[in-house]
Formats: structure tokens, sequence, C-alpha cells
């Protein structure tokens, strides 16, 4: 979305302010409040996936923030850009970032998991504003993103799709089927980002089901690959600037990230995969998120 009016600090700004910022240090302060709702919530719970959520919010904050066509207010518009997650157990992550940007209030991220709660342990898009996708089992985001996408062509749209997918995601072969579709089709209003942490809930990727090297295989499925570090706000944008000029195939972005991003005793930990964190580990996160 297009924002009017002047800029506002990264403490005073709402979801609806889409796109306002031009700087990395804008963007982290943003990225910190997310990281902040994520652990605060997944303890709150006493379970929840903190480690893939962690990893992945500069990648969507970057895409709510800087890239991404949407109406906070009217969560239908039909002309808005789709970002669908894939990697369904990062709904915290998902959650935090459409309360920001006002799609709900910050308040009612306090009921994740909860019993009637609009924010359950994976999205559904029937009962959350700005879930495009219902989410459970892994490696069916990228056949749904094509389908919207297409859909679009059909319809003569200008809106662009996204999709987030896990590393570990891409153990599943409905992921490469629908690479393959999409390439074949010419699905160049797409775009694919893999969160590419390394690790995923059995262990590291390579030694669970080694999909390296990814680039190659994605190239070799017809897509324009670009490789970047997932945690950089400025080759983030680039990237996806970039995918907005490839023409007649689909892009993938493969973005290098850490498990459990911005909490030390997360970080790189595979335990941290569904584990929620303890009273005491919670003070310590949010002390170092502070």
């Amino acid at each position: 979305m297009t924002p009017s009016g002047s800029k506002k600090s990264p403490s005073q700004t709402s979801a609806s302010d889409a796109g306002v910022f031009v700087s990395q240090e804008d963007l982290a302060g943003v990225a910190k409040r997310i990281r902040r709702h994520i652990v605060t919530i997944i303890g709150k719970a006493g379970s929840g996936h903190p480690g893939g959520s962690l990893s992945a919010v500069d990648i969507v904050t970057t895409l709510y923030w800087k890239v991404l066509r949407h109406k906070p207010a009217d969560p239908h518009w039909p002309d808005r850009d789709r970002f669908i997650l894939s990697k369904g157990h990062a709904a915290p992550m998902l959650y935090s970032v459409l309360a920001e940007c006002d799609y709900f209030p910050v308040s009612e991220l306090t009921t994740l998991r909860q019993m009637d709660s609009r924010l359950q342990g994976h999205a559904d898009r029937t009962a959350t504003p700005g879930v495009e996708m219902s989410s459970g089992s892994l490696g069916q985001g990228l056949s749904f993103a094509i389908g919207v996408a297409l859909a679009g062509r059909l319809d003569s749209k200008d809106y662009r799709t996204y999709v987030l997918l896990g590393d570990g995601e891409c153990n599943e072969g409905q992921v490469w089927e629908a690479a393959m579709a999409a390439a074949h089709f010419s699905v160049d209003n797409l775009v694919a980002v893999v969160d590419n942490n390394g690790l995923q809930i059995d262990g590291p990727t390579c030694d669970v089901m080694n999909t390296d090297p990814l680039d190659k295989k994605w190239e070799a499925f017809g897509w324009h690959v670009i490789e970047v570090d997932g945690h950089d706000f400025t080759r983030l944008s680039e990237a996806f600037e970039k995918a907005k000029t490839i023409k007649g195939k689909p892009t993938v972005i493969i973005a290098r990230t850490t498990k459990g991003k911005g909490v030390s005793f997360m970080e790189n930990v595979v335990g941290f995969h569904g584990k929620a964190p303890d009273k005491e580990q919670l003070e310590t996160a949010l002390k170092e998120l502070a």
C-alpha cells in the first residue's frame, strides 16, 4: 500500500503505515517489536514454535512495510498483493506482523492458542483477518500460491503473490511438483522465499534430508534464483524489487537466516523449533530484545 502523511518514528508507526520506512534502522525497530510479541505470546500460551518464527521476521517485515500492496482496513481488497505462509507453524510471526499492521488489535495477540481465539496454532483464513491460506501440513503453500497467482492472471489483475517456505519443508515432494508447474506455466507474478535457517524439528536439514545445493535445484526446475542474507533489510528489499523485473519465469529468494534470531539462547538451537520459553527464559529474551 502507498501511505500518505509524514513519517512517524518506529515506536509510533502502526502497520497501516506500511511502506513509509526508508532505513534499516526503522525496519529493525519494527522487527524487534515483532520478536518481542513472538516470545511473549508463545511464552504465555506455553506452546508454539519460536525458532522458525524468529528466523523469518526480517523477511516478512520487509514484505509488509516495503513491498506488499495491502489495506489492513480492507483485508479482502481485490487488488492486494497476497502473502501466503506455507511454513504454517510460524503463525506467531504472521499474527504479530498482522497486528502491527492493524489487521486486528495488538492486545489480541495474547489469546494465541486459547479456546475460541482467532489465533490458533496454525492460521485459519476463515477466522483471522489478513490470513490468505489455512495451514497445517507442510508442503502445500507453493501449490496454493500458484493457484492464486494464476487466478490473478486470468482475472487480468496485476497483484503479485509471495509465499514463504521453510528449508526443511523443501523435503516435501509436493514442493517440487509445484516448482515444476510454476515454471511450466511461466508464473512470473509469483515469488517464493525459502527461510534457509538450516534446522528443522529433527535436527540440521543437511542431516535429516539434505536439499543442498538449493540454488541449483531451483534453477534446474526453471526458476530465477536470488540468494540473500535474510536479516539484511537492504538486500531483502533489493531482492524483492529485482523479482518484479523478471519475466517469463517465477522467482525464488533463498534467504539465509538464523533459527531463533534475536534471542541468544534460542539461536541455532534445534530444541526451540517447537518449545515455549519458561518464565525465566522469557524474561531473559525480553531483556535481549529491549
